[in-house]
């Protein structure tokens, strides 16, 4: 019977080991007894472009290098590290795969994304969102230089912490109508997502979605996939 695990929103960084520790010891005791492991995007804080970010999370690309031996990890991309490109699916051994992703597994159906696309009330992300994923503003981004970039990145985090201060808890959650119409087109599977690190389950009349929680530097959480579902505490 295939068994699967699922994580989001780690959001890690070359400072915060105790994080990356925490990580790896998750790799090495719980994804290396699995078929798969899914990591529904926002692995990393950020990412400004496989040549230049892959220098700076060795440490991390080679712990995924390990666990993809022994497991097949499949990665999305998330609102964070969008730029995830074939650099680092050679370097860590990972699968870059897009939203939505259907997953059939064992008798159960499930739809895979990061949830930021139903976060539709949230105008001014979903603007800029679309500026950011175009391909000409990418390809002009990439090929600044690597302290350009990260002068960059830093100011667009900076304005979109202040920014978040002013929405509120609403605004930055799922649209429970944009959510539907998604699932409207896939009869017969349940949701699963990250992005508003609101880890919980709900129940709707004809699915289930199950929110994922983010990762701190001592706890995660992530979801097992076995002949049911399960969630589990990483500590």
């Amino acid at each position: 019977m295939l068994s699967t695990l699922i994580i989001s929103d780690l959001h890690l960084t070359n400072v915060e080991l105790d994080k990356v520790k925490l990580f790896e010891n998750f790799c090495n005791e719980q994804a290396s007894k699995v078929d798969q492991l899914f990591i529904l995007g926002d692995l990393f804080n950020s990412w400004i472009g496989d040549d230049a970010s892959l220098a700076s999370y060795k440490v991390i690309t080679s712990i995924l290098g390990s666990s993809s031996e022994k497991t097949n990890v499949f990665v999305m991309a998330g609102n964070r590290d969008f730029l995830l490109s074939k650099n680092f699916e050679k370097e860590s051994g990972c699968k870059l795969i897009k939203e939505p992703f259907e997953l059939e597994h064992n008798s159960k159906k499930y739809l895979l994304i990061h949830g930021d696309s139903l976060c539709t009330d949230d105008i001014n992300y979903q603007k800029l969102k679309k500026v950011l994923r175009n391909p000409i503003i990418q390809f002009i981004f990439l090929n600044l230089s690597k302290n350009m970039r990260l002068k960059l990145t830093g100011q667009l985090r900076k304005k979109s912490i202040e920014a978040q201060a002013y929405k509120s808890e609403k605004i930055m959650d799922i649209n429970q109508n944009a959510t539907d119409l998604l699932m409207s087109k896939y009869p017969g599977y349940d949701l699963i997502h990250g992005h508003t690190h609101r880890q919980n389950t709900h129940n709707d009349s004809n699915y289930t979605r199950h929110v994922l929680g983010d990762w701190s530097t001592q706890k995660g959480n992530a979801i097992k996939l076995d002949n049911k579902l399960e969630w589990l505490e990483i500590n």
